[in-house]
């Protein structure tokens, strides 16, 4: 009887149930009522058991139904992947790449790789969007960029996700003559300290992260856009910040910036962080995007076992 089964049924079952209503799938789906209506019928004639309680208003899950939503979930996922697997066998060269790129990646590093494309890869139009925090695998996932290149540990199940290397992590900083660059005797800054202090902080435009915090510890925050803005703020003196190294290591060593000694940080180097290069399992891989892919592994693992 489960020859019968379809990857249709199971698309549907997972609309019900994540949208909570036959109706809402529905529009989701683009697709009749009635029609998603019927699938559901036929999956439940095909199993021999209910898989929602249709008793209220809205459709609940029964316990098998709840149980079975995982399995149908992974089921869909392969099956993306085996078909963006065979896709890409088909594929030509891309016409086109787009890539969520975490500004805290050295810039000067994926710019060598950026050239050593385009000198391969000269017919192919490269998008780079910057993807600050969780921004990149939104992008990824919402179909906007192809891939991303990130340093957010934030696994999802329709993401392929493969570090590559790790690089050095943020460093809080402030101008030279602010108050928090000054060593307090025997003691780092606390969170107490810290409160009468503006601290700059860079906004999440994804809505993965509503409602999380990313290393801020004053009461006081600017909060901007982007890092380079950011960077500039700390520059003039308007608050500290947390910044990659790489985009301060030239003002410390001309003094214009100085090392913030925090409490809550055992030592002032910055932490390592992993890399990771994600897609989407049912987006094939065509040429263009495999090498850059390559390129940006061989790239960042290069340098991370330059530095071990």
């Amino acid at each position: 009887m489960l020859d019968a089964l379809t990857l249709d049924q199971l698309r549907v079952f997972v609309a019900v149930a994540d949208k909570g209503s036959f109706r809402a799938a529905a529009k989701s789906l683009g697709r009749a009522q009635s029609g998603l209506s019927s699938a559901i019928a036929n999956l439940e004639a095909e199993l021999g058991l209910p898989l929602f309680d249709r008793s209220q208003h809205r459709p609940f899950l029964t316990e098998a139904g709840t149980t079975l939503l995982a399995e149908a979930r992974s089921l869909l996922i392969r099956a993306d992947s085996f078909r963006a697997r065979a896709a890409s066998f088909g594929e030509g060269v891309e016409a086109g790449l787009s890539v969520a790129l975490d500004p805290l990646l050295p810039l000067p590093l994926v710019a060598a790789v950026i050239a050593r494309f385009q000198a391969k890869f000269s017919s192919v139009r490269l998008e780079l969007k910057t993807a600050p925090l969780t921004s990149a695998l939104a992008m990824v996932l919402d179909g906007t960029c192809d891939i991303g290149l990130t340093a957010a540990d934030e696994p999802d199940a329709h993401v392929v996700s493969e570090a590559i290397g790790d690089i050095a992590g943020m460093i809080p900083v402030c101008r030279s003559d602010h108050a928090l660059a000054q060593p307090r005797p025997k003691a780092r800054w606390t969170t107490v300290d810290l409160s009468d202090h503006v601290q700059i902080v860079v906004a999440d435009p994804s809505e993965r992260s509503l409602g999380r915090n990313f290393g801020v510890l004053s009461q006081q925050t600017y909060c901007v856009g982007d890092l380079t803005t950011k960077h500039a703020l700390i520059l003039a003196g308007a608050g500290w910040g947390n910044l990659p190294l790489w985009m301060v290591e030239a003002d410390l060593a001309a003094g214009r910036l100085a090392r913030m000694a925090l409490a809550v940080r055992r030592s002032s180097a910055p932490d390592r962080m992993p890399l990771y290069i994600i897609r989407r399992v049912d987006r094939p891989f065509g040429p263009a995007t495999s090498g850059l892919c390559h390129m940006m592994a061989d790239e960042f693992r290069a340098v991370a076992q330059a530095g071990a």
